[in-house]
């Protein structure tokens, strides 16, 4: 199995992260955390708490279409697992995200460059969770 690893499509992904993450913090002074914007849009308990997640959701979905209306094809992504496979992942990073208080992008985006101590164990736990898991499923299972 081939990784292939886009150069200037990750830079330009991870700069428009970064500034999604600092305008969101300058403009309503809240952590770009996806995993918590899902929960607390599930679970808000006010309007204006649940319209700026919406809000939000709302363009994470919204821009593969308009990748697609800027170049012309949509953005390719290969998904080489069953859907109940990816019904599990999804579970299990839910579950990691709630116990490890917050995502990869509330900690390793946001939580990082804040220097929050949660974060700086976070990380590297949840990297080398990863790189563990590559490793299994790549060279141990061989898939």
């Amino acid at each position: 199995m081939e990784t292939a690893f886009t150069p200037f499509a990750a830079l330009a992904g991870g700069a428009l992260i970064g500034l999604a993450a600092v305008l969101l913090m300058l403009g309503l002074g809240r952590i770009l955390g996806a995993t918590g914007i899902l929960s607390g849009f599930v679970f808000a308990e006010d309007r204006e708490e649940r319209s700026w997640r919406a809000a939000l959701m709302l363009g994470m979905v919204l821009v593969p279409g308009l990748m697609f209306l800027a170049t012309g094809r949509w953005p390719e992504i290969e998904v080489p697992v069953s859907p109940a496979m990816i019904v599990i992942g999804g579970i299990v990073v839910g579950f990691g995200a709630s116990l490890g208080s917050g995502c990869t992008s509330g900690h390793g985006v946001c939580g990082l460059s804040r220097l929050s101590r949660r974060s700086i164990v976070a990380v590297p736990v949840f990297m080398g969770t990863a790189a563990v898991t590559v490793y299994v499923i790549r060279h141990v299972i061989g898939g």
